[in-house]
């Protein structure tokens, strides 16, 4: 006869002398015993057996009666089933058990616990669960649940790979380099959101249409529309002409500007549309030295004024490239990363001549390019070398007195002006690929910022990368003529940074803070106040909405928007004016606009008038449409693209008010379409709900005689405000033309 059975046969003995013993708890005291059982007689011996093999089968496990459902919720126990304790014997602080010795107190109870185990004892009537013990409790406090682990799809994510997979090892989520049959949470593309065509949920870290709207073509048509609006707020984009369709307009704008000034001497700079890392950008100084491309994609370009009087350090012209985060299109979110990269030339700087135009060491900051240069530096130091961090300069210039708080502020509204002006397509794009209504992925991007700081600190936009490097090496020959690739302390401190925080952000386990008071914008002061205050790691991911983990470093992406949406929402006006094209776009999934379309818009708006007729309606579809499918050899579709439908807008606002500005005249005329918009939707609501009373009214409930039920009273009329529109002479309204009246740029 064992010591443990001998143990329990002295607990029975106690609890039938003390009242409390009943047959489940006999059965569950003699099932814990390592050996044979034969300690009973007669039916007590059959009950223990009976109790034995039931719960070697786990039947009486599964079933609970309502009366334990009950005490569980008295008790607030989980619905999740608990482990029970391995049978044996209870050892130690949490696993003796003992009996009081107070006949009306007894209870067996976990020693050093004061927890009664479930199916031990009665309370109040109530018999809890056999077996089972509360899990994941210290205390009396819970646990918190363990999260669901976030899985990556990285089979696409080619050169920003490593970065990526250090991301993903610092956060513990998992990594799907093939690829994985089943949805995963986030998918890293890239190039493009079409790498791969069956992602129908989750989230992909590129936007539809990105790549088009950043294209230096495309860039530029946004922005001049921005500068045709807000002259004053675009100030930081260089004046550029698109070739070859403005080339003429470029040479005689040169041609008069010499004229008035024959001392002045430009210098512009050739980029291909569809370049990158350098490649085709070329100096000129006339109109003349474009050159010939030899086929017909590669002859769109752009050709802009080049700055010729940047800041220098070390003699060096640099550059900056910022990373942005746009989290979400609606609402729109915009970060910022708080550390950049300085990239440098690899000779020192002279203001361009005939002789030194070629020098593309001395005047193009592509580290594609300067990274082949004998001069390149590469440097573990991240205050020395070819390519360093952008907080390196700013402590430089912050020790010669600068205010770098200014210049942060300058940047902020720079990056969010530029976003602000490629929303309205990316909208576009947005509802072709991703239809309201449908399932479908949701979207964020990290883009790259290339900004060039004048002499005079202000700052001016080169160009935006929808794929910006996310590589964490660099190339170093180790041969004449080879390269290897080789760990690079800069890049990783700033890439690895800014993608783990990304993926935190977007992280689809997260919690969002529902309440959006850190969003409250301020005044200007604040801006430049405060972008480079400390903050703690709390403050920081409480304002993003981010969950505090203690073994992760604070966010080093900070937003800037919603947050300053007070000082820049009076910008979005051209997105005002995208929200009209896509309502009557139509069908959904297409982005061209029809004539039945423009015609409807025109009709329901109440745009058309004895002065202009539909008829004259559809002569400035067909012109506009005709001149701006001609721009590009690459439209699929045919109808009235967003840009063209911008373009006719701003003629109809300036037909209609005469006096104002531009700006006032395209806010007047939207004001006007949402309110006989908002009345027609009103009007349809009412006709709507009284044909659905219709239908419901029974014949039977009419009074004899009526044939019919009454008609409703008619809806109150929304009256529009409405301006004087004087006759004028049919025109078409131009795009904007860039012209050399007066420094766009203040060198």
């Amino acid at each position: 006869m064992s010591d443990h059975y001998v143990k329990v046969r002295v607990q029975l003995e106690q609890m039938r002398v003390a009242g409390l013993e009943t047959e489940p708890e006999a059965a569950s005291l003699l099932a814990s015993s390592p050996g044979s059982v034969d300690l009973v007689s007669g039916g007590r011996r059959d009950a223990a057996r009976s109790a034995v093999r039931t719960r070697a089968r786990s039947k009486s496990r599964g079933k609970r009666s309502e009366l334990d459902r009950n005490t569980a919720g008295a008790d607030n126990k989980e619905d999740t089933p608990e482990p029970e304790y391995p049978p044996g014997p209870m050892d130690g602080t949490a696993g003796q058990l003992q009996h009081s010795r107070s006949p009306k107190d007894a209870v067996l109870q976990i020693k050093g616990t004061g927890k009664i185990p479930q199916g031990k004892a009665e309370a109040n009537g109530k018999t809890e669960k056999e077996g089972k013990t509360q899990q994941g409790k210290d205390d009396g406090n819970k646990l918190p649940k363990k999260r669901k682990m976030v899985t990556v799809d990285t089979s696409k994510a080619k050169t920003s790979l490593e970065a990526l997979k250090v991301s993903i090892k610092q956060l513990k989520w998992k990594e799907f380099p093939l690829g994985r049959r089943v949805a995963c949470d986030i998918y890293w593309h890239g190039v493009s959101f079409h790498d791969n065509e069956n992602v129908f949920s989750g989230l992909v870290n590129k936007f539809p249409g990105m790549i088009e709207m950043l294209r230096k073509i495309n860039l530029s048509r946004a922005v001049r529309t921005m500068q045709e609006l807000f002259p004053e707020e675009y100030n930081f984009y260089p004046r550029s002409w698109i070739l070859p369709e403005e080339f003429q307009l470029f040479a005689a704008q040169v041609r008069i500007a010499k004229d008035k000034d024959p001392s002045w001497k430009p210098t512009f700079i050739v980029k291909p549309d569809g370049g990158s890392q350098g490649d085709g950008i070329y100096l000129i100084r006339d109109p003349s030295d474009v050159r010939v491309m030899g086929n017909a994609q590669s002859k769109h370009a752009v050709v802009q004024e080049y700055i010729q009087k940047p800041l220098l350090v070390d003699k060096l012209k640099f550059d900056i490239r910022l990373y942005v985060l746009v989290r979400s299109l609606d609402p729109l979110e915009i970060y910022i990363a708080k550390e950049g990269l300085s990239r440098f030339c690899t000779e020192p700087y002279q203001e361009p001549n005939q002789k030194n135009l070629d020098h593309v060491f001395m005047h193009l900051t592509n580290y594609s390019l300067n990274v082949h240069s004998g001069n390149f530096v590469h440097s573990d130091n991240t205050n020395t070398g070819s390519k360093r961090t952008f907080s390196s300069i700013l402590y430089r210039l912050a020790s010669k007195g600068v205010d770098i708080k200014k210049v942060w502020s300058d940047i902020i509204s720079l990056v969010i002006k530029t976003v602000i002006a490629l929303v309205p397509e990316l909208k576009v794009y947005y509802q072709a690929d991703i239809p309201a209504g449908k399932p479908g992925p949701t979207c964020f991007q990290i883009l790259g910022f290339d900004i060039l700081l004048m002499k005079n600190l202000k700052p001016i936009l080169l160009e935006v990368n929808a794929n910006p490097s996310m590589r964490i090496e660099h190339e170093q020959e180790v041969s004449p003529g080879v390269f290897e690739y080789v760990p690079s302390p800069v890049d990783e401190e700033v890439k690895v940074g800014v993608i783990r925080d990304t993926l935190r952000l977007v992280d689809p386990g997260q919690r969002k803070l529902t309440n959006h008071q850190s969003h409250t914008p301020g005044n200007g002061s604040e801006l430049q106040e405060d972008i480079l205050d400390t903050v703690s790691p709390d403050k920081a991911e409480q304002d993003s909405g981010v969950k505090v983990e203690n073994n992760l470093p604070s966010l080093c992406l900070k937003q800037v928007f919603p947050k300053y949406t007070k000082q820049f929402n009076y910008l979005r006006t051209v997105e005002r004016i995208a929200t009209l094209f896509m309502r009557f776009l139509g069908v959904k999934g297409t982005m061209r606009l029809g004539p039945t379309g423009f015609r409807t818009f025109i009709r329901n708006c109440k745009l058309s008038n004895s002065n202009f007729s539909m008829a004259s309606v559809d002569i400035l579809y067909i012109d506009i449409t005709r001149r701006w499918n001609g721009m590009g050899s690459d439209q699929k579709e045919s109808g009235m693209g967003l840009q063209a439908f911008v373009e006719a807008f701003f003629y109809l606002a300036q037909r209609r008010f005469k006096s104002p500005p531009l700006q006032e005249q395209v806010a007047a005329l939207l004001d006007l379409c949402d309110c006989h918009l908002e009345s027609l939707d009103e009007k349809r609501s009412l006709c709507g709900r009284g044909a659905a009373e219709r239908r419901t009214a029974l014949p039977s409930c009419l009074p004899e005689g009526v044939h019919s039920a009454p008609s409703a009273p008619a809806p109150h009329h929304f009256n529009c405000p409405t301006a004087a529109s004087k006759s004028a002479d049919y025109r078409l309204h131009q795009p904007l033309r860039p012209t050399l009246k007066g420094n766009c740029i203040e060198n």
